[in-house]
């Protein structure tokens, strides 16, 4: 169990889609609102190949009202478990992915999310690089843009090179950069790192050198062990440390659980006091 002293100035919520991926989607607010948790993230919910009916939004907006949930966390359009990481950079998702800003910030605003966080795409074999990173700086102006609406922040991540290869931003610099170049193009000041301390340690990242450097650009962090991707205490990561950081740096905002367990049930979240997992 992490020490209450260091994770007790920070604020849960846990990711839908991998913790409770054995799940019936309908059925994971429900079942994260059983485990203690008031607040709740998502990966893109539809799949990327077409756009959601109304219904289907309504279905997603519906299971988390019932559970009495807070949407914290939205990827934009994405289909994660088949493999993609991200359209922005895309081209053959360009006016896909400009459709579905308006169903993602609906659904964001309806539930109380203010962070949208956007992938920033594979590379695609026999596409330019060059072509394919003036795609995502436009796309990512537009996205911050869209979560400007609702005074959300948009979210750039790393990610790791081992599971994601052909993915760009395997870097918190990188991440960084793409962020303070979107801000640049459209003024709102609202890109923002997203810090996921898994990726980043198995890129083999200094950890507390991350947040002291970039303490001010952090506007989400998610977290895992490593190696494993698995429950906080199955891995080498020093979480204690890393919260305390965080909360000394004056960071206010989320930590999302995104990992995959180990067990089922709510011995998956033995690691964190019950009480912590009512996201204040």
């Amino acid at each position: 169990m992490i020490p209450v002293t260091a994770a007790s100035r920070l604020r849960f919520t846990v990711n839908l889609s991998i913790v409770f991926g054995g799940l019936p989607p309908a059925e994971r607010p429900a079942a994260a609102a059983a485990a203690g948790f008031t607040a709740a993230e998502l990966w893109w919910p539809f799949g990327a190949a077409h756009l959601p009916s109304d219904a289907q939004v309504e279905a997603v907006r519906r299971s988390f009202t019932d559970a009495g949930l807070r949407l914290t966390g939205l990827n934009l359009l994405d289909d994660l478990e088949r493999g993609e990481r991200g359209t922005v950079s895309d081209p053959a998702q360009r006016e896909r992915f400009a459709e579905s800003l308006d169903i993602a910030v609906d659904l964001a605003a309806s539930l109380g999310c203010t962070a949208l966080n956007a992938l920033y795409g594979n590379r695609v074999p026999g596409v330019d690089p060059a072509e394919q990173d003036e795609l995502a700086l436009e796309n990512l102006a537009l996205a911050a843009r869209a979560a400007h609406r609702i005074d959300a922040v948009l979210l750039i991540e790393a990610l790791n090179s081992a599971e994601s290869p052909r993915y760009p931003l395997v870097s918190a610099k990188a991440a960084v950069d793409v962020a303070d170049r979107v801000d640049e193009v459209t003024g709102l000041g609202n890109a923002r790192f997203l810090c996921d301390l898994y990726h980043l340690a198995r890129m083999g990242e200094d950890l507390p050198r991350v947040i002291g450097t970039h303490a001010d650009r952090i506007g989400h962090v998610q977290i895992a062990d490593s190696p494993g991707r698995h429950q906080p205490g199955t891995g080498d990561v020093d979480f204690d440390d890393l919260f305390a950081r965080l909360a000394a740096a004056g960071y206010s905002g989320f930590v999302g659980l995104e990992y995959r367990p180990t067990t089922a049930g709510p011995a998956a979240f033995d690691w964190l006091p019950r009480p912590l997992r009512a996201a204040r």
